[in-house]
């Protein structure tokens, strides 16, 4: 289409950019790489993330937690892995809690699903809610 009748928001040119062959040879010398590589929308972080402590926990762990409920929105095979096992799920996918940390996925029928993180000292029985993340739907004008 000539630029005249393009209704294209953004000007682009006709030819996309090059693929680049180095991350592709990257990926396939290494396959476990390409999982958490940093050009897949679907990777909950772009490199293997460790948290050690509470606070690193309240502030990393709410933004992939986002991705981990956009993910389970659109892929089945996730939501049944993450629902089963949460802390496994994040593990495989480079996330790292401390050991003092464990996650909940709730999710019924009628709400939306929710993902709750508890901390629980060694040898208590009592467990404090850190954080938790919910998908809301909400309009505003």
């Amino acid at each position: 289409m000539s630029e005249s009748k393009s209704r294209a928001l953004v000007p682009f040119g006709k030819k996309l950019p090059a693929k680049s062959k180095k991350a592709d040879a990257k990926k396939a010398a290494d396959p476990a790489r390409a999982n958490h590589a940093g050009n897949n929308a679907l990777n909950l972080v772009d490199s293997e993330t460790f948290m050690v402590n509470r606070e690193q926990v309240k502030r990393l762990l709410p933004d992939i937690l986002g991705k981990v409920l956009a993910r389970i929105w659109i892929d089945k095979a996730f939501l049944d892995e993450f629902s089963q096992n949460p802390e496994q799920t994040l593990a495989n996918n480079g996330v790292h809690l401390p050991e003092v940390m464990s996650i909940e996925f709730q999710k019924s029928q009628s709400d939306r699903p929710r993902i709750v993180v508890y901390e629980q000292q060694p040898g208590s029985k009592f467990k404090m809610r850190v954080l938790y993340l919910q998908l809301i739907m909400m309009a505003g004008r």
